[in-house]
């Protein structure tokens, strides 16, 4: 297993949930950290938490939307005229809209389609040249369950990580020989803000999976040695 030690992550969606879950295993790991999301306070509440988990690490925050190319460039360049090293992206921000397909406001569609798909996109075009510049670095893509079959009152939800399994199958093909290794990741419910305002986990969020224990996975495939990954995978509870 290879020591992530020293490597530096890219994080979007970072200041909460399954961001924040990755961030605090990978500081506890020694990895140092570029925090992204929209939410300053939260940002620096987790920057904080993961410094107080190992000191030895440095940890860097950018406020940003990743829908919005111009945040996205203006973070990249900021983050990385700080160190121009980046060896592992997860590709994490997101939203959930859910409602029937004549109920749901076209708005609400066309923003989980800008943040999820345009956003995860955004952010691949501009982190992959620093990526590419390592000898082996890692692409996390979070997409879902929902984005591998069709579900009533998920539609945008589904189409807009159905999209970035394809995008993140399409970009594994073309760099997993440059050095890249790319991951989709597509969990069922877990039990963070977001599922919880959708109350997708019934009233009973121990019933289902849990961020530390997404991160706890993530950390372990990118610790697999260089010469393997895992192409996709789900993450399930076995509280169905």
């Amino acid at each position: 297993m290879q020591s992530l030690q020293g490597k530096t992550a890219f994080i979007t969606g970072a200041g909460k949930g399954l961001g924040k879950a990755m961030a605090l295993a990978l500081a506890k790991e020694g990895a140092n950290l570029f925090l992204v999301g929209r939410t300053a306070a939260d940002l620096d509440a987790v920057a904080q938490e993961a410094k107080t988990l190992n000191n030895d690490i440095t940890v860097n925050t950018s406020v940003a939307d990743v829908s919005d190319l111009t945040q996205v460039q203006n973070t990249v360049k900021e983050l990385t005229a700080i160190d121009a090293r980046i060896d592992i992206l997860i590709n994490n921000a997101g939203i959930l809209r859910t409602g029937g397909i004549l109920d749901l406001p076209i708005e609400e569609f066309e923003q989980s389609i800008k943040i999820n798909v345009l956003g995860t996109y955004y952010v691949l075009h501009e982190v992959l040249p620093f990526l590419t510049q390592q000898s082996s670095s890692d692409i996390i893509n979070i997409a879902s369950t929902a984005g591998q079959k069709g579900n009533a009152n998920l539609s945008a939800y589904g189409a807009s990580k159905a999209a970035v399994i394809n995008m993140s199958e399409a970009v594994m093909q073309e760099f997993r020989k440059k050095g890249v290794r790319v991951t989709t990741i597509n969990p069922s419910t877990i039990a963070t803000e977001m599922t919880l305002n959708a109350k997708f986990t019934d009233g009973n969020e121990e019933r289902v999976l849990q961020p530390q224990d997404l991160a706890y996975l993530i950390v372990s495939h990118l610790k697999l040695p260089q010469r393997a990954f895992v192409k996709d995978f789900g993450l399930w509870s076995t509280n169905p």
